[in-house]
């Protein structure tokens, strides 16, 4: 089966759950036109149906390849890089000024779940490209953007993001990688990167490396690094093509998942050190390097949601095509199909409700960041910022989990046949694990999310969140709706669970931070479900007052109520572990090291 972006629930989404349309009515996006969005995705969509899907099976098992030092993508792929780039995917929220279409992130997100959704391993090149535009645009010198941002907001060339090496993998300060400084302001970088996300590949002429290295006289750690914008080829003063640089695929790895996707090591030195140029200042790299990782960390978030939605739509084809049994009472000849037995249907009401959940935190995180730089009053931009970082290690870690348990889902729902590579459910199984580990570990995003964002001005951000969450579950009250069950109820018993847990970690931070960490990862749990099942209620809402805009509103409702039901419902158990787990974690050592 292909794939069919699911365009209604993604507007309710964008513009109902993560706030697009009432940030665009307060103003906060210019003469943006909304009428827009449902055009691009709907041929964002079209896109995908017809031109990545189909080569999603085939490049994953066809993979990338390295042969005499070059490495050439899945028959198709460069073709289909070429027409996506023509079509102008690539430039969809990339500065005008150098040839983007300067449109909201949120759209964006929105079409990198489409991408996603399609094809992972596709979509996984532009992601890392949209963050390289990100950091050049935000630190890059005047003469950097002019030779390099056009070409990357056009997709004409792409962007890679260098940090992990063998000794260095979440403890980026511990690389070992070299900077010198050269006569002519340029510096020379050697030293071994791993684990590089499309480091070389055949899909266009030149790539723009982004890599993170040490000058001699740095600060040891995370203080003394810096970062350098490092081309395949050197650029001529005309913006031609020169000389190859010292920056080679040394390897490529055999992956669990992603197989498409070349995931390269990357060597420089072996002719003197590769020609790179200083981003921001020297020593400061981590600074800009942010930029890259947190657009980067959405991205990843977003596509956990795309392959939970592509891992749902085949579940729900099977489910409707495979015979086995009898529905309980059912009389008669014939078996009938496995959609009718209630366990199944709660596996796919699972899938649909966790994928949905987690789509609208990460829009919501995109909503956020978009109002941070485009508003025009100054306390407007810095809550949206504050929400914006809060959000986002919630968007990485809880929609990655979450196309985890979703894609294993959906190999339970095929039964044996989901174990069969044919069906294709296995794939999406194995592409979602990377999504938890890279751009930093779904655990160090539960830390950033206590450590960093929960602390900053006594937990000012979160509490400001949960306000708002306590006005929707009023309005869910206020309905009198007897479709919603015990939704309300439900949910404000998450937010209560969420406010309690958020105040002793709090407190646990300054008194007893180990506490804190052992109870970092289930409060990120206890954090998106309870953000999540809120924003579905409050969809329900919206799909109820605007009529036949979204179709059945029934089936939102039902929805929001299968999530507070049978998910935000474990929130009690979730703080518990939070505030009583400590002892039980830091005192593992009794049998981990005996």
């Amino acid at each position: 089966m292909t794939y069919r972006a699911p365009i209604g629930d993604m507007l309710l989404a964008l513009n109902h759950g993560a706030g697009l349309k009432a940030a665009i009515e307060a103003g906060h996006y210019g003469n943006y036109d909304p009428e827009i969005t449902s055009a691009v995705l709907e041929e964002a969509g079209r896109f995908a149906s017809e031109v990545l899907a189909p080569l999603d099976r085939s490049g994953d098992q066809h993979g990338a390849k390295l042969q005499d030092g070059r490495v050439t993508t899945a028959p198709g792929w460069a073709d289909a890089y070429k027409r996506w780039t023509a079509a102008g995917w690539n430039a969809v929220s990339g500065p005008e000024d150098f040839g983007g279409q300067g449109l909201p992130l949120a759209i964006n997100a929105a079409c990198t779940e489409i991408w996603s959704a399609a094809n992972v391993a596709f979509g996984l090149c532009p992601l890392l490209t949209l963050s390289a535009i990100e950091a050049l645009a935000a630190h890059g010198s005047d003469e950097l953007k002019n030779i390099y941002l056009a070409k990357l907001v056009s997709g004409e060339w792409t962007g890679t993001m260098q940090l992990t090496e063998p000794q260095a993998g979440s403890d980026v300060g511990s690389l070992r990688s070299r900077a010198e400084r050269a006569a002519d302001g340029s510096y020379r970088i050697s030293g071994t990167k791993i684990f590089i996300t499309y480091g070389d590949h055949d899909m266009t002429d030149n790539i723009v490396h982004f890599v993170l290295a040490r000058l001699p006289d740095a600060p040891a750690g995370t203080k003394g690094i810096s970062l350098f914008l490092i081309p395949k080829f050197l650029v001529n003063a005309d913006g031609s093509l020169g000389a190859r640089n010292d920056i080679h695929a040394s390897g490529i790895e055999h992956k669990l998942g992603i197989h498409a996707s070349p995931t390269c090591t990357m060597t420089m030195g072996d002719e003197g050190g590769a020609v790179g140029f200083l981003v921001g200042e020297e020593n400061h790299g981590m600074q800009c390097m942010f930029t890259m990782m947190n657009q980067a960390r959405l991205g990843v978030g977003l596509e956990g949601v795309g392959i939970a939605e592509r891992a749902y739509q085949r579940a729900l084809a099977y489910a409707r095509e495979r015979r086995q049994g009898r529905a309980v009472g059912k009389s008669g000849d014939g078996m009938d199909a496995i959609i009718v037995h209630p366990d199944v249907k709660r596996m796919l009401m699972q899938m649909r409700a966790l994928t949905a959940a987690a789509r609208t935190i990460c829009y919501a995180t995109a909503v956020a960041l978009d109002v941070a730089s485009r508003a025009t009053d100054p306390a407007t931009r810095a809550a949206a910022a504050a929400r914006g970082a809060l959000l986002t290690p919630v968007a990485k870690a809880f929609s990655t989990d979450i196309g985890n348990k979703v894609a294993s889902l959906g190999i339970q729902v095929h039964g044996g046949m989901g174990f069969i590579e044919e069906t294709g459910s296995a794939q999406h199984y194995r592409d979602a694990r990377i999504t938890s580990i890279y751009e930093g570990t779904n655990g160090i995003q539960s830390i950033d999310l206590v450590t960093r964002k929960l602390g900053i001005d006594r937990g000012a951000a979160v509490f400001a969140l949960l306000d708002e969450l306590s006005e929707t579950i009023k309005c869910v009250e206020a309905s009198n709706d007897p479709a919603f069950g015990t939704t309300g109820t439900r949910l404000r018993d998450a937010v209560g669970s969420l406010e309690r847990a958020s105040r002793w970690l709090l407190e646990r931070l300054a008194s007893s931070p180990n506490d804190a960490l052992a109870g970092a990862t289930p409060y990120l749990r206890l954090f998106g479900s309870t953000l999540g099942g809120c924003k579905l209620a409050e969809e329900a809402l919206a799909a109820r007052d605007l009529g036949d805009e979204f179709g059945d509103a029934r089936r939102y409702v039902t929805l929001a109520r299968f999530f507070a039901e049978t998910i935000a419902v474990q929130a009690p158990a979730l703080e518990r572990t939070v505030i009583d787990g400590a002892d039980a974690v830091n005192g593992a050592d009794a049998v981990l090291l005996s």
